[in-house]
């Protein structure tokens, strides 16, 4: 779906999987200084968007996801995870309930499945989800606006991301300054090692694997799918691979692909995930690596040479993450 921001001026349209919203409006660097000084925003409206109405909503999502969501408040954020029954991500949501309804934001082409999920699981249940990405768009705010009637998930960071009615992108865009692009939020993301379903998973993926323990999965909760795996981790074990920062050569022109090998001493140790240029700390990537890699060897990301900065601690599987202003 073909974002009304996309005739704004400067507009270059972005690629899969941000396909349908612009990468950036003339100069992506200026567009993260603005957002990390917490101006402008950023149009998220490719998207998919849940609406998910009943009164066992939250029951239902208690039960099967990893996040402790039956007594969620009205108009308090929350983030969780649904996975398979070997414990691997399938999907990512960033929710909020209104009292009514609870609110979701996925990737791009999953609202309608995860909806379809839902649907085959609520048996005798009184659940009603819908995929509305066709009616509401998400767009993230760097500081809240003066747009007051809308549903939003206020973040920790103090931005916020709102679900506007998609009709109304195009008359926000010209009431707010300082729009940024994909490249912006994404460069943003991978400093703050924020990890992306699709991009840092693959169909093996845990949570511990990404540091997601901390924000996106409750401990002390009944059974859900996937548990059993959360459990032994967290109470036994080690994930087998763990989430690297990795600086790169600056140097080099280009940025490695999603899927680039990531070389040890010419050995293949894993692959990136996701990468980008921050406007400070030049050319950086995410990727997944052999948890035994030692935190101070130097990679290398197709070709070009890459320091460590850790996000999964290999000794704990835990999270060393900080929290940085991003858009997801």
């Amino acid at each position: 779906m073909r974002s009304p921001l996309l005739d704004l001026p400067g507009a270059v349209p972005a690629e899969a999987p941000d396909a349908g919203v612009a990468a950036h409006y003339g100069n992506p660097h200026v567009e993260q200084r603005e957002l990390v000084a917490g101006r402008g925003f950023v149009d998220l409206s490719h998207r998919g968007v849940l609406r998910i109405g009943g009164k066992d909503r939250l029951s239902l999502l208690h039960t099967l996801t990893t996040q402790h969501l039956s007594e969620l408040a009205p108009n308090v954020s929350a983030e969780t995870l649904l996975l398979d029954p070997n414990g691997r991500i399938e999907y990512a949501l960033y929710l909020v309930d209104d009292g009514e309804f609870t609110w979701a934001h996925v990737e791009p082409g999953a609202a309608e499945p995860f909806a379809a999920f839902l649907t085959k699981m609520r048996f005798m249940l009184e659940v009603e989800p819908a995929d509305v990405t066709d009616a509401y768009a998400i767009v993230y705010e760097a500081a809240p606006s003066d747009v007051t009637d809308v549903l939003a998930r206020n973040l920790p960071d103090g931005s916020r991301e709102i679900f506007l009615p998609r009709e109304r992108l195009a008359e926000y865009a010209r009431a707010h300054r300082h729009p940024a692009g994909s490249w912006a939020a994404e460069a943003l993301r991978i400093a703050a090692h924020s990890p992306r379903v699709g991009l840092e998973t693959d169909q093996r993926t845990i949570p511990h694997e990404l540091g997601l323990i901390e924000q996106a999965v409750h401990l002390n909760k009944g059974c859900y799918r996937g548990q059993e795996t959360v459990a032994r981790v967290e109470n036994l074990g080690h994930p087998p691979r763990r989430l690297v920062m990795l600086h790169l050569d600056g140097t080099e022109e280009h940025l490695p692909p999603h899927g680039s090998p990531v070389l040890q001493d010419g050995r293949e140790v894993g692959a990136v995930t996701s990468s980008a240029r921050h406007y400070e700390l030049g050319p950086i990537a995410l990727a997944l690596v052999k948890r035994n890699v030692p935190v101070d060897a130097v990679l290398e990301a197709d070709g070009v040479p890459a320091s460590q900065e850790i996000v999964v601690a290999p000794d704990t599987g835990g999270s060393a993450r900080e929290r940085l202003r991003r858009p997801v």
